[in-house]
């Protein structure tokens, strides 16, 4: 394929992708996942502090809200990070209890409109059982729940266990490095995996790697754009106290959560232009196959 064929093709499913995300309401389907995902926010963090208080785990719920929040803008992050430590005080031990299963399930509203979304940008018309679908967005909440502890464990509980193991074996501390670098890059990984599985299994069809990864990569290289531009923003020109006076910070956190929104339901819109311009290709390959005519 030469150069120029190359570009067309790109601008060709750059079109497509924009083209049906503007056509088919996606500003306003940001909107809703944005919103879904603050309002299940809560709910999950108390969910994750009951799990913890059931394992005795203390404070590890805390710890997973430093460790969701240091993906966000310091002065997007600081607001909300403040409002849940308010109500990760409140000391909780109802795993079984009907709060914590509330929680579970509004946390679960937030998957679900994840699936939406993704349903939008993949032009899917969703079939499956309505109670088979919410029973797997409760098992990724749980999942998801579970992997957050873990990762606690490893942040909090790992450079405690190697300054130990460094004090009793001194020639281990040259490994230390290649070990802190494992464990950053697990971290790393968990969100490149969570992605791969939110566009696998929540979305109605099939799809295979090949067609998740552009859309995937693409939404964490403008991810990290929008999250930088925003907080640059945010801290030279903004002044939202002036426009929403005492709700400033959750209207900052919603409108962070927004562009979010934008970035991952565009990932979406990227894959399924891309399996259409690979299955256009595909077609226009097979007419020129049937319109040769053999030589004599």
């Amino acid at each position: 394929m030469s150069v120029r064929q190359t570009v067309l093709v790109i601008y060709a499913v750059l079109k497509d992708a924009i083209g049906h995300f503007a056509r088919d309401d996606g500003f306003a389907m940001a909107s809703h996942v944005a919103l879904s995902c603050l309002l299940a926010m809560f709910p999950l963090l108390i969910f994750i502090a009951s799990l913890a208080a059931f394992f005795g785990m203390t404070g590890a719920a805390d710890t997973v809200s430093e460790l969701i929040f240091d993906a966000w803008p310091e002065s997007v992050a600081a607001p909300v990070a403040r409002e849940v430590q308010n109500v990760l005080t409140v000391r909780r031990g109802d795993l079984l209890t009907f709060g914590a299963i509330a929680a579970l399930w509004f946390s679960s509203n937030g998957v679900e409109a994840l699936r939406t979304a993704l349903n939008r940008a993949y032009r899917q018309t969703e079939k499956r059982w309505f109670f088979l679908l919410r029973l797997q967005s409760i098992a990724l909440v749980l999942l998801g729940a579970g992997i957050l502890l873990a990762y606690t464990f490893l942040v909090v509980l790992a450079p405690l266990a190697l300054e130990t193991l460094t004090a009793h074996t001194p020639r281990i501390e040259t490994f230390l490095l290649s070990i802190n670098v494992a464990r950053y890059t697990l971290a790393g990984s968990l969100l490149i995996i969570g992605l791969f599985v939110t566009h696998w299994l929540l979305p109605a069809g099939k799809r295979s790697f090949q067609d998740l990864w552009p859309g995937v990569m693409a939404t964490l290289v403008m991810w990290i754009v929008a999250g930088s531009a925003f907080g640059a923003y945010l801290a030279r020109f903004a002044n939202y106290v002036s426009t929403y006076g005492g709700l400033a910070g959750i209207m900052t956190a919603l409108i962070f959560l927004y562009i979010c929104a934008l970035v991952f339901i565009l990932g979406g819109e990227l894959n399924a232009a891309i399996s259409r311009q690979r299955l256009y290709q595909q077609r226009q390959k097979q007419r020129l196959a049937l319109t040769e005519v053999p030589q004599a």
